[in-house]
């Protein structure tokens, strides 16, 4: 008899991981899984509906900042899904603090897959190492885009996934061997919420909810749905051929004033405090001048960047729900969960 395939998902409390673990555990698999601190392992396990000592789940303590753990969570497993990764809410002081993290942690989790024998790794990586630092404007991206961190003023949750996918990259071609590495390039993730320990992504949703932006500026983002993200990792674990390959994942675009109202036109009387006034492009330049957060929004004003998904559906028969359906969900869940300041 074959025994079920063992797999290392890195940040197992990430809103993707949680998706990815379920599917996972459902098709029959071992899953390793890291978490910074063992003492999360109990309400992990609740969330993903895995009983205490059930060993078709195993918690491992590792941080992308050190190299103790990774080894002994990567043991035994062929394949690995590398999800951990910083995800600000707000502005990062320091770059580094984004950078570091992220580019060393995937070197460790490279490492430790290489030294166990995996036969396959796909990285998380995001939109955010495509398709910035190409100036304002109208652009179009594809999976043979990089971010261009030599634009002046590159966040540096952009640069650290530019940078941790480009040293990803690097090291496998020179020290991989036969491990097969592949990415995974996320929009802005939406859609279902288990619990209030979600993605800093789903902050854009509460706060419209909230009504913690009082006008909307003139900036959009592609959105994915988190169980579309899970899927395509799936896929890119399971299918052949998967070495060097780099598949966006991607919705759709949309202007932040057409999800506003998408929330208004579906849930009615509970989107009471969505915003429905446009914020003038020179009201938010002169606002930036004394706010980080509106700093990074008055550079993006007017940029519309088409991120085409069709790789994912040509190579491996990945097919998105639309936009609308992952900001409904995410804001149902949210009003679901009681997190509204309402």
């Amino acid at each position: 008899m074959t025994s079920s395939p063992r797999i290392l998902v890195t940040g197992g409390s990430g809103y993707i991981a949680g998706v990815l673990i379920r599917q996972l555990l459902a098709a029959g698999w071992q899953v390793h899984t890291t978490v910074r601190d063992l003492k999360r392992e109990p309400g992990l396990r609740q969330r993903l509906g895995v009983a205490p000592g059930d060993e078709q789940l195993r918690c491992f303590a590792a941080d992308l900042l050190a190299d103790a753990g990774w080894a002994e969570a990567a043991a035994g497993c062929s394949h690995v899904a590398h999800l951990a990764s910083p995800l600000p809410a707000g502005v990062a002081r320091d770059a580094n603090e984004l950078i570091v993290p992220a580019r060393d942690g995937a070197l460790r989790a490279l490492r430790a897959a290489r030294d166990a024998g995996v036969q396959r790794f796909v990285m998380t990586s995001s939109v955010a190492a495509i398709a910035y630092g190409h100036g304002p404007g109208e652009h179009h991206f594809d999976e043979s885009d990089w971010t261009r961190l030599e634009t002046p003023g590159v966040p540096a949750y952009i640069q650290s996934k530019t940078l941790a996918e480009r040293a990803a990259r690097d090291w496998v071609a020179r020290e991989g061997g036969r491990l097969e590495f592949c990415t995974v390039n996320p929009s802005v993730v939406l859609g279902p919420v288990a619990s209030a320990d979600y993605s800093a992504s789903v902050v854009i949703v509460r706060s419209l909810l909230e009504g913690r932006i009082p006008a909307l500026p003139h900036i959009g983002f592609g959105i994915v749905d988190v169980r579309d993200v899970a899927e395509l990792h799936w896929r890119a674990l399971t299918a052949p051929g998967m070495a060097g390959e780099r598949f966006i994942a991607c919705g759709g675009f949309l202007w932040l004033r057409e999800v506003a109202a998408i929330l208004r036109a579906e849930l009615g009387e509970q989107a009471r405090k969505v915003p429905t006034l446009q914020m003038p492009d020179w009201a938010v330049r002169l606002l930036a001048r004394v706010s980080p957060t509106l700093r990074t929004v008055a550079s993006e004003l007017g940029t519309l960047r088409h991120q085409d998904a069709t790789h994912a559906r040509d190579v491996l028969g990945w097919v998105p729900r639309p936009p609308r359906e992952a900001i409904v969900a995410t804001a149902r869940d949210l009003i679901a969960l009681g997190v509204l300041k309402r």
